[in-house]
């Protein structure tokens, strides 16, 4: 049987990364839901862009270092 690689001592070791990629989560949820500025297409999308790529970046990180893990 081929082992996953999301097993119990993986997703510990990987638990760092997988905390921050909730509250970046979160905080693209806000953003969207409720935005802190003034209605501005410019700053809303550079304000989602600021908070996207760090998620797509921590979370393939995540599945690489798991995946070597």
């Amino acid at each position: 049987m081929a082992d996953s690689v999301f097993d119990r001592e993986t997703m510990l070791d990987i638990s760092v990364n997988i905390i921050p990629l909730v509250i970046l989560a979160f905080f693209i949820a806000l953003l969207v839901l409720t935005s802190p500025f003034e209605p501005n297409l410019f700053l809303e999308v550079v304000a989602l862009l600021l908070h996207l790529i760090p998620l797509v970046l921590l979370a393939l990180l995540t599945y690489v270092a798991a995946h070597y893990i």
